[in-house]
């Protein structure tokens, strides 16, 4: 499975490295070009490649994790329909943390208008970057991460490959009712470090 990486921020490079350390190559990129990441990329390992946003785009499996008043500009003329897209995101605008107004929809239901046609599961946008980038058994068990979508198929291939990465996936149901659960801010689960021992 290809995978791209749409944002290179924190989270996108946390991503980017916890996909490193198990050898599973991806495509990192942002809207500054491939030059922009040429050092990261070096930092993180040779799984990881430098692309454009297009790129990224095209692949199998694409992470989305930009700044939530940046992601239309960032997803603009993308034709991600058919592809498994993963937000990363959360209605928020750092560094002030001040939550935008949806309307009543989860942060995944508004991303998902965004990215018509796409298979989008909600994962990896509940911890902290740092703790995203951590070892996922340094607390002596499987670090659990949520998800949430309404493509069952799309979710098993997200969880597979978390599961690829170290950690143990739960999932919570549809995009709506799931992602409310742990989305930031107000998801109950959200920020939370639960840890699966046995």
């Amino acid at each position: 499975m290809n995978i791209g990486i749409i944002g290179a921020g924190h989270i996108g490079t946390a991503i980017a490295r916890t996909l490193a350390r198990h050898g599973i190559e991806a495509t990192l990129s942002n809207r500054r070009g491939p030059d922009s990441l040429a050092a990261t990329v070096a930092e993180l390992g040779p799984s990881i490649r430098a692309g454009t946003v297009e790129q990224a785009a095209q692949a199998d499996l694409v992470f989305v994790a930009v700044n939530w008043s940046k992601l239309p500009a960032a997803l603009q003329g993308l034709d991600l329909r058919g592809r498994i897209v993963v937000d990363a995101n959360n209605a928020i605008e750092a560094p002030e943390f001040k939550p935008f107004d949806l309307g009543g929809k989860t942060s995944s239901e508004a991303f998902a208008e965004q990215v018509p046609g796409a298979r989008v599961v909600k994962a990896l946008n509940h911890l902290l970057a740092a703790v995203l980038a951590s070892d996922p058994q340094a607390d002596g068990g499987q670090r659990v991460l949520f998800l949430s979508g309404d493509d069952a198929g799309a979710k098993a291939e997200v969880a597979a490959l978390l599961e690829r990465t170290g950690h143990f996936p739960v999932d919570l149901g549809g995009l709506a009712e799931g992602g409310r659960l742990h989305q930031f801010p107000g998801g109950p689960l959200a920020l939370h470090r639960l840890v699966k021992v046995g």
